[in-house]
């Protein structure tokens, strides 16, 4: 029985040579994904994420991938003033090839941030992360090459294939670091890197233990300026990452004007854009305001696929509240934005 499409199914979605994580444009604006060490690192008393991501809907069936996260800071009164103490859990959820494929991802993450100075302006982090991960793959939505008559795909004929295992599971280990620091009065910069998929545990539908999952490692970094004595700012941040032969080079900044004059609470509208080395121009816009930051990019597409895709890629939406008690929280300078 030939098997050809359920062949390069497999091997387009599930080979580890090949592919990739879920990820997102705006992975400045999804912590938790991005590096497990950023767990904590906020002003304020705790934080909840989304994100909200459809990919290639002008080729096919789009991908959508979607995030919620929440992260506070715990023994803020037993522990060193200069430290921070972070605990955060996230739910991520993937679904690809028009619901062929679904994956959905649980996450607890913890991390340490030792302050290196006696106020508290430079710290080094460390972060772990252990996810609960499981895929289906939905055999109903998949074509095979025995459903092809003279007429083409019809899918009154059986495709008398079966998946071994339609539904998978596993535990996957992750690692982080951040450097985080003031520079001057009111600049600030951050480096880290993480490495995910420490035990590159198994992952196979058709029980061939040799399919591992490919480790993936980033090193990114960021900062931002003041521009004027009026509160503006210049924000920008870049990331480097790499998984098996696939890697990622993004690159950017925003601009964010203050609509009013309240340091403790600002109202800030944000424009800039992003390049994605050979892939996309990713512009974008924002807005904080009463502790909220929500962000919207749309993928350009400029890649080779551009004659197929129109130069469209995809949207994404994120949302970041910070809930703040006490306005004189001394981490508000050095809080990464992007």
């Amino acid at each position: 029985m030939k098997r050809a499409l359920l062949f390069l199914t497999i091997l387009l979605y599930f080979n580890p040579l090949r592919a990739q994580d879920p990820h997102f444009s705006q992975f400045f604006a999804s912590p938790l994904t991005l590096n497990p060490a950023f767990t904590g690192l906020f002003s304020g008393d705790y934080r909840i994420s989304g994100n909200y991501r459809s990919q290639w809907r002008s080729i096919s069936s789009p991908f959508v991938t979607g995030t919620m996260a929440v992260d506070f800071g715990i023994l803020k009164n037993v522990i060193s003033y200069t430290d921070i103490w972070g605990v955060g859990l996230m739910a991520m959820y993937d679904r690809t090839g028009g619901g062929a494929l679904t994956s959905t991802y649980l996450s607890a993450s913890t991390a340490y941030h030792k302050g290196l100075d006696p106020e508290g302006n430079h710290t080094l982090a460390i972060g772990l992360q252990g996810t609960f991960v499981q895929k289906r793959i939905d055999n109903t939505k998949l074509q095979f090459e025995n459903q092809i008559d003279n007429n083409g795909y019809n899918p009154a004929i059986p495709s008398n294939e079966t998946l071994v295992n339609p539904k998978i599971s596993y535990f996957d280990p992750n690692i982080g670091i951040l450097y985080n620091g003031l520079i001057g009065e009111s600049s600030n910069i951050y480096l880290g890197a993480s490495y995910y998929h420490i035990t590159q545990p198994t992952e196979s539908f058709m029980n061939l233990t040799q399919n591992r999952l490919s480790y993936r490692w980033t090193v990114h970094g960021g900062g931002s300026v003041p521009v004027n004595g009026r509160g503006d700012r210049f924000h920008g941040s870049v990331l480097y990452m790499k998984q098996s032969t696939a890697s990622e080079f993004t690159f950017g900044g925003a601009y964010g004007f203050m609509l009013n004059d309240m340091d403790d609470n600002p109202t800030t509208f944000y424009l800039g854009s992003w390049y994605r080395l050979k892939d996309a121009v990713i512009p974008y816009v924002g807005l904080e305001i009463k502790g909220f930051q929500i962000g919207l990019t749309y993928d350009t597409n400029v890649s080779t696929l551009k004659p197929a895709s129109n130069y469209r890629g995809g949207v994404e939406i994120s949302v970041i509240y910070i809930r703040t008690k006490n306005e004189n929280n001394k981490y508000k300078t050095l809080c990464p934005r992007f």
